[in-house]
């Protein structure tokens, strides 16, 4: 049994795990370990993973664990991996040991762009969503919404980084609180709307909470009671990877930039 550490971008993907003819992060993993001759089933014995992302949902900490040969190292991974999926750090935990059951935590990181923001709204926003709520209203699960919350936020420039962290969390909890925490920064709702939201009335139609999009969303890590070590090779190539990306895109950023400074 070997546990890995996956960073991916994913908004080519459509989501992590696997589906009939879409690409998804979980099919690069299994056809990187199939073009390695590590399996050639289904899946990996003994495979599970950390959790699901959405389409458009990018990781640094995505945790994968199945039964692996002892010289696939993280490097060796990623020689069949696309450039945009990145093994970076293992661990060898006990044979029992499952990816999803054994998380004892999970975080999650949406970014606003948010220069306009009032930031104490939303701290305070975030404030009333922390501790023990029934998410109920910013789930479209019928079951298990019930959790225990945490949050905090960072200012990075423009933008604000707000993190969630819990357990496990319903399908769109975070999208939602992001949606909810967004409206509350930027003047359009108020302080009243989150506890409306956490309350045991079903917010209906145009009251609903619907999700924010995808794409500045990142699952920054997954807690264990087991310790991974980091490929240095392998870090320093994702590291190049997603420099390379941030680049590019910020490129694309600055020429938008231009054209709206020009218009």
């Amino acid at each position: 049994m070997r546990a890995y550490r996956i960073a991916y971008d994913g908004r080519p993907f459509n989501g992590f795990q696997r589906q009939p003819d879409v690409p998804t992060v979980e099919d690069s993993l299994f056809d990187a370990l199939r073009a390695l001759n590590v399996f050639d089933g289904a899946k990996p014995p003994q495979y599970a993973a950390a959790g699901r992302t959405d389409a458009g949902v990018s990781a640094v900490a995505q945790t994968v664990a199945f039964d692996a040969p002892e010289w696939l190292s993280p490097a060796a991974f990623n020689s069949e991996l696309p450039g945009s999926v990145r093994a970076w750090a293992s661990a060898d935990p006990p044979e029992d040991f499952h990816a999803t059951h054994h998380a004892t935590e999970r975080e999650y990181t949406y970014s606003l762009y948010a220069p306009e923001f009032d930031e104490r709204r939303v701290r305070r926003a975030l404030d009333l969503l922390a501790g023990e709520h029934d998410f109920h209203n910013l789930t479209p699960d019928g079951r298990g919404t019930r959790r225990t919350l945490g949050t905090g936020l960072v200012r990075n420039g423009r933008f604000l980084s707000a993190r969630f962290r819990a357990g496990g969390f319903p399908r769109q909890l975070v999208r939602r609180a992001a949606t909810l925490v967004m409206s509350v920064g930027r003047g359009a709702a108020g302080l009243d709307r989150v506890e409306r939201a956490l309350a045991a009335e079903p917010l209906l139609g145009p009251e609903g909470i619907g999700p924010a999009p995808a794409d500045p969303l990142v699952l920054t890590r997954v807690s264990y009671d087991i310790s991974f070590s980091t490929d240095d090779q392998a870090a320093e190539r994702a590291r190049e990877v997603f420099h390379r990306k941030q680049v590019d895109r910020a490129t694309r950023a600055r020429v938008a930039e231009q054209i709206v400074e020009s218009l």
